[in-house]
């Protein structure tokens, strides 16, 4: 597994996303998965599969120490004792003492951000989440969050994928060191028909999406967590270090049209003109 290193940790580049994945079907995917050789496996609170994700890892034999486990606290749950409480709900799903990465699902204006950081700072201090971060988080509440609150800030994680633009995002992290965590990396399919990312992966012998995570990865700070459910894909997904892409082909992929959102639920922030 590749990694990258953010303020002194080290996060695979491919994990597993867990968005829609339940009961059996989710534990034998995070286990298959764990048995390929993922060792970062993403889900959250509102996912409700928690308990089958920590049922994998522990049926799995996987040392825990050796896995980066992420989830996220719903939104609606962000008042400061509700974070307190349903983290330590969440770890008794997961029967595991910590995660590696507790995230704010998506801002909500209804609750303090400081407060809400103030009880995560309390869980990092304990132990139990070992690094704090955000989730949908636009560049104006990232920004209030670091240079205001002065929270340290390990990631957020948003939607990023070759028809979306977060480069403004990027440039932040680069200079504030914190993760970008790419999740819908492969656009809910979308990439498999665009011919510019199929030239290329007719070049290199390898998908559309298989480029797609390529061109996620060899950015700077960037990890992508890809949702998938047969082994094949699994494989796939992680099937991404035998190749690079050429200046050309990076700069190809830049030139995409890079406005097309695909989540964006009633309750999102105004996201920024940039797309972050």
């Amino acid at each position: 597994m590749h990694f990258k290193s953010v303020q002194g940790h080290n996060v695979p580049e491919i994990g597993l996303g867990t968005y829609q994945l339940f009961g059996r079907e989710c534990y034998k995917t995070v286990r298959s998965a764990l048995d390929i050789g993922y060792t970062h496996i993403d889900t959250a609170q509102m996912y409700k599969n928690e308990k089958e994700v920590g049922e994998a890892i522990r049926r799995s034999g996987k040392p825990r120490e050796e896995l980066f486990v992420t989830t996220k606290i719903w939104h609606t749950n962000l008042d400061h004792d509700d974070v307190l409480l349903s983290v330590e709900d969440s770890l008794r799903e997961f029967d595991t003492p910590y995660v590696d990465l507790l995230l704010i699902h998506w801002p909500n204006k209804n609750f303090s951000l400081k407060k809400t950081f103030e009880a995560m700072l309390i869980l990092r201090d304990q132990g139990k989440a070992l690094n704090i971060g955000v989730s949908n988080f636009t560049l104006p509440l990232i920004r209030e969050a670091i240079e205001e609150l002065r929270v340290p800030l390990f990631c957020n994680q948003i939607e990023f994928h070759p028809f979306l633009s977060q480069f403004d995002m990027l440039d932040y992290s680069y200079d504030n060191d914190f993760l970008v965590m790419a999740y819908s990396p492969l656009a809910k399919g979308k990439v498999m028909e665009n011919e510019t990312l199929q030239e290329i992966g007719r070049v290199h012998g390898k998908t559309p999406a298989q480029v797609a995570l390529r061109w996620l990865i060899e950015q700077e700070n960037v990890v992508a967590i890809p949702k998938a459910s047969s082994v094949d894909h699994l494989r796939e997904n992680l099937d991404i270090f035998d190749f690079a892409l050429s200046d050309e082909q990076f700069e190809q992929i830049d030139q995409i049209e890079k406005s097309h959102r695909l989540v964006n639920p009633t309750f999102a922030p105004v996201w920024d003109k940039a797309g972050s």
